[in-house]
């Protein structure tokens, strides 16, 4: 990480030159993450942090597949990944010890487990290491904001160092992930809707596992709702409702701790405990995720109960989102509506996992033994349904993010229902002509792609089409089974295709990919369409039939907001930067060698 030349503000402008393009307040996991995302897009970036160091002690315990996948993005899932426990059963029990609730899915449709626990100290250490692949990013401890100026160029951030003296940045955005007690939200003036719950909750983490098995288990238990979670390394999280005649000073005290673990563990007085604190459930999302050049993101826009641990997957969704946007932005490649986007397709999801997060809270924590009697029968009886059963167990009721509204373009017509736009794209693992079994979005790379099935992407698309793709900076793939992976179309004369010389059209590349396992025509064949655009944050932009190809392709210039003119230096300027810190040029490349033909 180096400091970089300051840029100078727009043509015109009085303001002082630019010392960053994203000023990101907060280095919790928001924070890290996207700055590992715009570090990897080559955008300058600056994170500043309060504290002296990053915080490592144990919070968020759960980690979803969608939140991996980013990681995959970002090139930091393999260091990630040893701190994760995967395929993390979840049980929810009542007070006798019966199962009312088994959560196992073991698919992996997004190409990662779906549940995993994990230590997030280790995990947060991780990003931060990342970020030393980045010339263009700088992280700055003990940089404390007091606030901030929005003009029509960008942002000036006052902040105060260690020493008590002040000094300010200037960015053309500022990004929030400072937390719930957000200073930047507060500075943006906006609402904090929602509540927060009178009841109090004591956290214990443990090292050296006292009892030593896997998984998580929610005690529904009506005489002291309770939380056991098997963590990695050898760490144990017990969670235990504090009542209100509790004080918590009483709680505070090393007897009152081992009388709660009596109930679990064999010697409660002989555990290691890394820490222990007191905490509230808060439900609140912001009213809006964006001001001017200022954004939100993480628990700066929204709290969330903990029960469904997606509290820090929340916030990586965020950061996932914005990235690529910011990128866009910045390079000139959208205009600067596409950043109202973010909110739009943000919003909804984030106030359904807090819903969701709100009614396991409510099915756990009933102290009326009535109430929990009646839930038990009515667990009972869902189990006894199969259908139910596998419901719970694949965790369905955990809402997807799914954009009707947005950077997309949505379908219209018969094709609206079964249209998969705004939705995440599998993961499956394909083949290339160079390796086999690898994960699909390791082909992609971290910019726009168009998946096509069967046809060559080049005669699916028109001349002004494929101009807006290249610059867009997509990478144009054939997907096909995998016995035609090393087929190319015949010429009239039976050799191998050759490009032809007067049409521009087959100087771009195309990337050829088998599916070996089927899965992605099983997709292609459960969707009306034969294209589809996906999203740097893997969601599905556009879709329609081939012949339909250009004009969606138009339609989706319009939702992106893409700038007029000529894109590709900006595009050209995008780059990534994965574990092996090879940086790669994410556009559409004009070859002069042969290419091949997609058959």
């Amino acid at each position: 990480m180096t400091t970089s030349t300051p840029a100078l503000p727009p043509n015109g402008s009085t303001a002082r030159p630019f010392d960053t393009d994203v000023l990101i307040v907060g280095a919790g996991p928001v924070g890290l993450t996207l700055a590992n995302l715009l570090g990897g897009y080559g955008i300058r970036t600056t994170l500043t942090e309060a504290g002296e160091k990053l915080i490592d002690y144990p919070r968020g315990v759960g980690l979803d597949d969608e939140s991996l996948r980013t990681f995959q993005t970002a090139g930091v899932v393999d260091a990630v990944l040893p701190h994760t426990t995967p395929q993390h059963i979840m049980r929810m029990i009542n007070g006798k010890g019966q199962v009312l609730a088994n959560v196992a899915p073991g698919a992996q449709d997004f190409g990662w487990s779906r549940r995993n626990g994990f230590i997030q100290p280790a995990v947060d250490a991780e990003l931060f290491a990342a970020l030393h692949r980045f010339d263009d990013v700088d992280v700055l401890f003990s940089h404390t904001l007091l606030g901030y100026t929005d003009d029509t160029d960008g942002v000036t951030a006052t902040v105060e160092l260690a020493d008590g003296s002040q000094k300010s940045i200037r960015a053309r955005y500022l990004v929030g992930s400072d937390g719930g007690r957000s200073i930047v939200r507060k500075s943006m003036g906006v609402s904090f809707e929602g509540q927060t719950s009178p009841t109090r909750f004591l956290v214990i983490d443990l090292r050296n596992d006292p009892l030593g098995t896997p998984n998580a288990y929610l005690g529904a238990d009506p005489v002291r709702p309770f939380v056991s979670i098997g963590l990695p390394h050898g760490v144990r999280r017990f969670e235990y409702m504090i009542f209100d005649e509790e004080t918590d000073e009483e709680v505070a005290q090393a007897d009152f701790v081992h009388r709660l673990l009596a109930r679990h563990v064999p010697d409660p007085a002989g555990v290691d405990v890394i820490r222990q604190r007191v905490y509230t459930l808060h439900a609140r999302i912001a009213g809006a995720f964006r001001r001017g050049h200022v954004l939100i993101a993480g628990d700066a826009a929204h709290l969330m109960p903990v029960w469904q641990g997606q509290g820090y997957n929340s916030g990586v969704r965020d950061a996932t989102n914005l990235a690529w946007k910011l990128t866009a932005v910045l390079r000139g490649i959208a205009g600067d509506a596409l950043l109202d986007t973010y909110d739009t397709e943000r919003r909804d999801h984030a106030k359904a996992m807090i819903d969701v997060s709100v009614a396991m809270g409510r099915i756990l924590s009933p102290t009326n033994k009535l109430v929990a009697g009646t839930r038990d029968r009515i667990a009972a009886a869902l189990n006894a349904v199969p259908a139910a059963k596998k419901w719970i167990a694949e965790g369905r009721y955990k809402p997807k993010p799914r954009f009707h509204v947005g950077a997309l373009v949505e379908a219209v017509g018969p094709a609206a229902a079964d249209s998969p736009v705004g939705s995440m794209f599998p993961q499956p693992h394909v083949d290339t002509r160079t390796e086999q079994n690898v994960l699909l979005d390791d082909v992609l790379g971290p910019w726009f792609s168009v998946l096509v099935w069967g046809n060559d992407p080049r005669q699916v698309f028109d001349r002004p089409a494929l101009r807006t793709l290249t610059a867009l900076g997509v990478k144009l793939v054939s997907v096909r089974p995998s016995t035609q992976l090393h087929w190319d179309a015949p010429t009239e004369t039976g050799g191998p295709a050759k490009h032809v010389a007067d049409d521009p059209r087959q100087h771009l590349e195309v990337t050829v990919v088998g599916d070996p396992t089927g899965k992605l025509k099983s997709w292609f064949d459960s969707h009306p369409v034969g294209f589809v655009l996906i999203r740097p944050d893997r969601y599905v932009g556009a879709a329609a039939l081939a012949q339909h190809g250009s004009s969606v392709v138009a339609a989706l210039a319009d939702a992106l907001h893409l700038a007029t003119g000529d894109h590709q230096d900006g595009v050209d300027r995008v780059t990534t930067r994965g574990a092996s810190e090879i940086a790669g040029v994410v556009t559409a490349e004009v070859v002069t060698a042969e290419v091949v033909t997609a058959g």
